[in-house]
């Protein structure tokens, strides 16, 4: 079966291309990125690539996205250009980004009237990960359109939760992860300026913070890069700021909707806010230490 599947990727960027090259492994895979060195990376790694995103999606069996937000998305698959009217009836749109709940009915009703199905699943875990088949993915879908999927997503995950049944439940998941995750680098980022206020080596300071009850997944993750921030160039740019501006955002948007109070995520958004005013928007998301600390004390 996985010899004949194809799925392709639009978009092979930082977590596209791994994603893409992981899948070569076994299956057939098509991928477009509108920047030709992205093409030619993918080519060398077995992806036939086309010179348009409606060309590639033309007979795939899924379709793997990593948008950035809802409007992009809509744009992707319904817009001047968007592929939702190639792909072939019984083919599934597997969504691999976080945009929140709130545009995912009207995808789900637009792509049924072309015969195809969304899978919502929302994936973390970062570019190393993704080209491991090491990957978070949290699934909400129908059982048909999931069983559909499952080539994708059992080579790209080495934990697959399905949360629900319908498009719209990954998502739900997706933002209390992000929740955390958005606190926790914000937490790693004052912490590491605490130690350098406190004149401390803050390598020694991570490493004996990583080994105790202080230690998450973030900030072994994050502390690396949030040391390197204030070096020349900064920390190699894995997960931009602005994104945790967006995912914060949804956040934001979904506690409030539910009544719910959380005033640590909201402090938290205000950090990568300052971030992204401050000109930090591209840097990636461990550079929000120079929102806490503009410069480094200790040399």
């Amino acid at each position: 079966m996985t010899a004949q599947y194809t799925v392709t990727v639009l978009g092979l960027g930082a977590m596209g291309l791994p994603m893409a090259t992981r899948l070569a492994t076994e299956l057939t895979v098509h991928g477009f990125d509108i920047a030709e060195p992205r093409l030619k990376l993918a080519e060398e790694a077995g992806i036939r690539t086309f010179t348009s995103a409606r060309e590639a999606a033309e007979g795939a069996d899924a379709l793997l996205l990593a948008v950035r937000n809802g409007e992009q998305l809509d744009d992707v698959l319904f817009g001047e250009n968007g592929v939702a009217s190639v792909l072939t009836p019984g083919a599934v749109v597997i969504l691999g980004s976080t945009v929140g709940t709130d545009a995912i009915p009207a995808t789900v009703a637009r792509l049924a009237k072309f015969g195809v199905a969304l899978v919502d699943a929302p994936l973390s875990g970062g570019p190393k990960r993704a080209g491991e088949g090491d990957l978070l993915i949290v699934v909400g879908a129908d059982p048909a359109a999931l069983e559909t999927a499952r080539p994708v997503l059992e080579l790209l995950a080495s934990t697959l939760t399905v949360v629900g049944d319908k498009p719209g439940d990954g998502q739900a998941l997706k933002t209390v992860n992000q929740l955390l995750c958005g606190i926790h680098i914000a937490a790693a980022a004052e912490a590491m300026a605490l130690a350098d206020a406190l004149g401390l080596d803050q390598a020694k300071t991570l490493a004996a913070l990583e080994a105790g009850a202080a230690g998450s997944f973030m900030l072994s993750n994050r502390g690396p890069r949030i040391l390197e921030a204030y070096s020349e160039g900064g920390a190699e740019v894995l997960s931009r700021l602005d994104i945790f501006v967006k995912d914060m955002g949804i956040v934001g948007k979904a506690t409030r909707a539910a009544g719910l109070a959380t005033p640590v995520a909201a402090a938290a958004e205000q950090l990568y806010l300052l971030g992204q005013a401050q000109g930090l928007a591209a840097a990636d998301d461990s550079a929000v230490i120079k929102v806490v600390a503009p410069t480094k004390r200790t040399a």
